[in-house]
């Protein structure tokens, strides 16, 4: 009895002292995060490096670096993501600043989607204007990376062979389940308004419908267009030369690229480094100093507001009912807005979109928080890599849109998606027998088909948010009702296609949507005011934290994979809720 009370006690013991070691290894770490918050000390002069592998780029900057799991056992983990605006703020700082000679882009990891490529291009293509160089260096270049370098005054390629060029233009990749599904017996109901709207096709079919080839077929025609006229004629080629090279993949090693004018020379590394000693007027290795865009971003970019400011709102995510700090979630976004309407030293806005959309409740809780923003102040928005069903849902009714070229915007569309196990209950030789108080009470238990009744009840509901959706995009762009209803079905539209459509007002990036939202609020000048942003950067602290709570999603074991879309899908499906109405974009477009 007495060892086992010993046992007991040490076991205790050991587990109080576990505790203590535990708290005390968090806030060392977070003391440490802390101490090292300080801003970066740049060397007197030196060489912009944009190396797109060293960074993702995406709508806020971010420190992704700290991961406790991995640091508690020596590892380190992630990286930095480094926000559009700031990385535009730097290039433009850049710019102005003597101490920077010129810009190194090694583009061949671009990441961050094709909208945020061409807005990172457009802003490398104006630094070129203070008469300064942009410089590309490829070894593995795809459409998209080479879309982004072929900006620079030079492109340089590794001469070696064994690379793996992947220059094979844009793709989207469409998953359908219906025949996964019927092996397990799984029965998906799907109830919407729009025959473009295919957000629910991929649980109900083994291909895509007519209408939905048809769309995304356009879609991707529209994006490589402007992608490759702005390749092909920064490299002064012609659209036709450019796109027989990718057609009939000639592309295959670097004396290929050279000798069809894609890149300036081939250097292998020592001759490389040379020609970066040479531009930078340094002779030794030693005294050339290549300063990260993330570093430079966290030395020069000024993210404290004024006395008088316009404020940058990012809807950056899925939207979705709650508080959810990872997606745009209603009620913590909402208290964002409300923060920027309160705040006096706010003059203007731009809302920032780069969302596929999601729940209509959320949507509308956001929309109405806008409107109510709106009257008190300008806004305007500017639409990034998607913008499309509940992203344009929000954004609607704003003073003015600006897209980027490449965005996928409209989607104007709804639905409904139940799933039904009754089926896969037979399978495992389950009985299951449901008594309810009235006709319809089991109708969403997920057990059973709906009957006819029930469909048509449903098909209501969803005729009823569509009407809700063209009405409300009819009164913010000042369209007929028709007319909107005749290009909405659903239907999903390129930035380019979308301006002819007057869905959106301008071609242009984020800049150009801050510079007229200033105006809107009478400063004449950049020097006039400050430029906020919001939500705030989560510190590392509350980063932490959050992956203690278990917040932040595990990596899929499908990530990297041909099948890494298959995840995405089966996640949504898992987070569908029975009822609930969606207005959402359902494929991903990327470019190779």
């Amino acid at each position: 009895m007495k060892d086992f009370v010993k046992m007991m006690l040490a076991v205790i013991c050991a587990f109080i002292v576990m505790q203590l070691v535990g708290f005390f290894l968090l806030f060392a770490m977070v003391g440490a995060m802390s101490l090292g918050s300080s801003k970066t000390v740049l060397p007197r002069e030196g060489v912009l490096d944009i190396d797109m592998e060293q960074f993702t780029l995406g709508e806020q900057t971010q420190d992704d670096s700290f991961n406790p799991s991995f640091s508690l056992l020596g590892m380190s983990a992630g990286g930095m993501t480094v926000g559009l605006w700031d990385a535009v703020q730097a290039i433009e700082a850049a710019a102005a600043d003597p101490g920077i000679k010129y810009i190194l882009l090694r583009a061949d990891a671009a990441s961050g989607g094709t909208s945020s490529i061409e807005e990172l291009r457009a802003a490398l293509a104006e630094f070129r204007k203070s008469g300064k160089a942009v410089v590309a260096y490829t070894e593995n270049p795809s459409c998209g990376s080479y879309y982004l370098a072929s900006v620079a005054d030079k492109v340089y390629m590794t001469s070696y062979h064994g690379g793996s060029a992947q220059m094979t233009g844009v793709a989207s990749r469409m998953i359908f389940l219906k025949d996964l599904l019927d092996k397990v017996g799984v029965n998906y109901q799907l109830i919407r308004h729009g025959k473009y709207k295919s957000a629910g096709e991929m649980y109900i079919k083994n291909a895509p419908s007519a209408e939905n080839r048809e769309q995304y077929q356009v879609m991707v025609n529209s994006l490589w267009k402007t992608i490759s006229a702005a390749t092909a004629e920064s490299r002064g080629l012609t659209e036709e030369k450019y796109n027989d090279l990718i057609d009939n993949l000639k592309l295959n090693f670097p004396e290929d690229f050279l000798e069809n004018g894609l890149v300036d020379e081939l250097l292998d590394h020592e001759g490389l480094v040379a020609k970066l000693c040479a531009l930078a007027q340094v002779e030794e290795v030693e005294d050339l100093h290549l300063i990260p865009l993330a570093d430079y971003v966290d030395a020069k970019v000024n993210r404290l507001g004024g006395k008088e400011n316009v404020a940058i709102l990012f809807a950056d995510g899925e939207i979705v009912d709650g508080r959810d700090y990872q997606e745009i979630a209603s009620d913590r976004f909402v208290a964002e807005i409300d923060k920027i309407r309160k705040d006096k030293t706010v003059k203007s806005v731009v809302l920032r979109v780069n969302s596929p959309g999601g729940s209509v409740v959320a949507s509308e809780k956001i929309r109405t928080a806008l409107k109510l923003l709106m009257a008190e102040k300008p806004l305007v928005a500017s639409y990034g890599n998607y913008a499309a069903s509940g992203g344009y849902w929000i954004s609607a009714g704003v003073q003015k849109i600006y897209s980027d070229a490449t965005c996928l915007t409209g989607s104007i569309g709804v639905f409904s998606l139940i799933p039904e196990f009754s089926k896969t209950i037979g399978k495992v030789g389950v009985n299951l027998v449901t008594v309810g108080s009235n006709k319809h009470s089991d109708m969403y238990s997920l057990t059973r088909p709906f009957d006819a009744e029930e469909t048509a009840s449903m098909q209501v509901y969803v005729d009823d948010v569509y009407e809700r959706f063209v009405g409300l995009v009819a009164e913010g762009r000042s369209l007929e009702t028709q007319k909107v209803d005749d290009m909405a079905q659903g239907r999903v539209w390129v930035g380019t296609d979308a301006l002819g459509l007057g869905l959106v007002d301008e071609i242009g990036g984020l800049r150009q949507a801050v510079d007229y939202a200033a105006s809107l609020a009478g400063f004449l000048s950049k020097g006039d005011y400050h430029v906020v942003t919001y939500p705030a950067q989560l510190t590392q602290a509350e980063l932490l934290m959050d992956m203690i709570s278990g917040k932040k999603e595990a990596p899929s074991i499908l990530a990297d994979t041909p099948f890494e879309e298959l995840g995405k899908t089966l996640r949504n499906l898992r987070e569908n809720q029975p009822s609930q109405v969606y207005a959402r974009l359902p494929y991903d477009i990327e470019i190779r």
